[in-house]
Protein backbone atom coordinates (compact mmCIF):
# COMPACT_ATOMS: atom_id res chain seq x y z
CA UNK A 1 0.00 0.00 0.00
CA UNK A 2 1.43 3.35 -1.09
CA UNK A 3 0.76 6.40 1.08
CA UNK A 4 0.99 10.01 -0.08
CA UNK A 5 1.78 12.86 2.30
CA UNK A 6 -0.95 15.52 1.92
CA UNK A 7 0.58 17.92 4.42
CA UNK A 8 1.12 18.22 8.17
CA UNK A 9 2.03 14.54 8.45
CA UNK A 10 -1.32 13.35 7.04
CA UNK A 11 -1.28 10.48 4.58
CA UNK A 12 -3.78 9.01 2.13
CA UNK A 13 -3.74 5.72 0.28
CA UNK A 14 -2.61 6.20 -3.31
CA UNK A 15 -4.64 3.21 -4.44
CA UNK A 16 -7.91 4.77 -3.26
CA UNK A 17 -7.29 8.19 -4.82
CA UNK A 18 -9.45 9.04 -7.84
CA UNK A 19 -8.76 12.74 -8.43
CA UNK A 20 -6.83 15.73 -7.12
CA UNK A 21 -8.62 18.97 -8.03
CA UNK A 22 -8.52 22.67 -7.26
CA UNK A 23 -11.31 23.89 -4.93
CA UNK A 24 -12.10 27.02 -6.98
CA UNK A 25 -14.95 25.89 -9.24
CA UNK A 26 -18.62 25.86 -8.25
CA UNK A 27 -19.11 22.11 -8.90
CA UNK A 28 -16.20 21.26 -6.60
CA UNK A 29 -17.53 23.63 -3.94
CA UNK A 30 -20.92 21.86 -4.18
CA UNK A 31 -19.24 18.45 -3.92
CA UNK A 32 -17.34 19.57 -0.79
CA UNK A 33 -20.54 20.94 0.78
CA UNK A 34 -22.45 17.72 0.03
CA UNK A 35 -19.63 15.64 1.52
CA UNK A 36 -19.71 17.85 4.64
CA UNK A 37 -23.48 17.38 4.99
CA UNK A 38 -23.17 13.59 4.54
CA UNK A 39 -20.28 13.24 7.00
CA UNK A 40 -17.88 12.19 4.26
CA UNK A 41 -15.54 15.21 4.45
CA UNK A 42 -12.07 14.99 5.99
CA UNK A 43 -10.49 18.40 6.60
CA UNK A 44 -6.69 18.02 6.74
CA UNK A 45 -5.96 21.74 6.30
CA UNK A 46 -5.31 22.50 10.00
CA UNK A 47 -7.21 25.77 9.60
CA UNK A 48 -5.31 26.92 6.55
CA UNK A 49 -6.70 27.75 3.12
CA UNK A 50 -7.86 24.75 1.08
CA UNK A 51 -5.68 24.40 -2.01
CA UNK A 52 -6.46 20.85 -3.09
CA UNK A 53 -9.49 18.59 -2.91
CA UNK A 54 -8.83 14.86 -3.03
CA UNK A 55 -11.64 12.60 -4.18
CA UNK A 56 -11.44 9.03 -2.94
CA UNK A 57 -13.06 5.88 -4.36
CA UNK A 58 -15.23 5.40 -1.24
CA UNK A 59 -16.94 8.81 -1.70
CA UNK A 60 -14.81 10.53 0.93
CA UNK A 61 -13.59 14.02 0.09
CA UNK A 62 -10.34 15.23 1.67
CA UNK A 63 -9.25 18.86 1.91
CA UNK A 64 -5.53 19.64 1.83
CA UNK A 65 -3.60 22.89 2.30
CA UNK A 66 -0.97 22.01 -0.32
CA UNK A 67 -1.20 22.61 -4.06
CA UNK A 68 -2.66 19.88 -6.33
CA UNK A 69 0.58 19.88 -8.34
CA UNK A 70 2.56 19.15 -5.18
CA UNK A 71 0.31 16.22 -4.25
CA UNK A 72 0.52 14.88 -7.81
CA UNK A 73 4.30 15.24 -7.75
CA UNK A 74 4.47 13.25 -4.54
CA UNK A 75 2.27 10.58 -6.10
CA UNK A 76 4.50 10.38 -9.19
CA UNK A 77 7.64 10.28 -7.04
CA UNK A 78 6.23 7.38 -5.03
CA UNK A 79 5.25 5.48 -8.20
CA UNK A 80 8.63 5.95 -9.85
CA UNK A 81 10.50 4.91 -6.71
CA UNK A 82 8.30 1.80 -6.38
CA UNK A 83 8.96 0.83 -10.02
CA UNK A 84 12.70 1.12 -9.43
CA UNK A 85 12.61 -1.28 -6.48
CA UNK A 86 13.78 -4.76 -7.38
CA UNK A 87 13.45 -6.18 -3.87
CA UNK A 88 9.77 -7.09 -4.28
Amino acid sequence: MKLINIGFGNMVSAGRLIAIVSPESAPIKRMVQEARENGMLIDATYGRRTRAVLVMDNDHVILSAIQPETVAGRLNTKESSQEGDTGE
